[in-house]
């Protein structure tokens, strides 16, 4: 093993100590309730979709309640996660693409999910990882500072740096790995002000860019 791996798995070790096995913070009960929070999700806050979806999922909880829904019915519903009339409708057309292609069931392979109206490699990895419990590296803000400040990558494209993690962490361990990196960058390794006296990870981090 070469020293970024072993110090990569340094890392991982402290960070599952502090955060356990570290799962993503919307609540789902199957793999299309994450894909809708999940798209929700974007420029939003995970307890803000929480919220959101805590209503939601009490009138539409299957592809074919929302390919039914009114699209101004559900645009009111998810207005607190902003940018609602575009969300709206890639989750209406999402939804008629999985009952008209795929069954209403949600696939599991990459390059079926990123043709889903309104999902992305990123979108895709969190449902992947965290529904199917497939190895999957999700590519947030989070991950992509925490990467560059942890001498991970020095890419800036979100698909370059996950390219690089894959090759850089053992696959039982990538989607646990991505989401602790959340998790800390949340409530740690912030954008602005990180937290270095209370971080776990001070004496192993290089501390790019801070």
């Amino acid at each position: 093993m070469d020293k970024e791996r072993q110090s990569a798995l340094k890392i991982y070790n402290l960070l599952k100590k502090e955060y356990g096995n570290a799962r993503v913070a919307l609540n789902f009960s199957n793999p299309f309730e994450l894909l809708v929070a999940t798209i929700l999700s974007a420029q939003c806050t995970d307890a803000c979709v929480n919220m959101v979806t805590k209503e939601l999922f009490k009138c539409c909880r299957e592809p074919k309640d929302f390919a039914k829904i009114d699209i101004g019915k559900l645009e009111e519903i998810i207005r607190p996660a902003g940018f609602y009339k575009n969300k709206a409708r890639n989750i209406k057309e999402m939804s008629k693409v999985l009952i008209e292609k795929h069954n209403g069931e949600v696939p599991q392979d990459m390059e079926k999910l990123v043709s889903l109206p309104g999902v992305g490699r990123k979108t895709a990895n969190v449902v992947r990882g965290n529904a199917f419990g497939l190895p999957a590296i999700t590519v947030d803000t989070h991950v992509k500072r925490l990467a560059f400040r942890l001498g991970f990558t020095d890419k800036t494209a979100p698909d370059k740096i996950e390219q690089g993690l894959m090759n850089l962490w053992p696959e039982e361990i990538r989607t646990e790995f991505s989401n602790s990196l959340i998790w800390h960058g949340r409530n740690v390794c912030k954008a602005r002000r990180p937290l270095c006296d209370l971080c776990v990870l001070n004496k192993l981090c290089p501390k790019n860019g801070v």
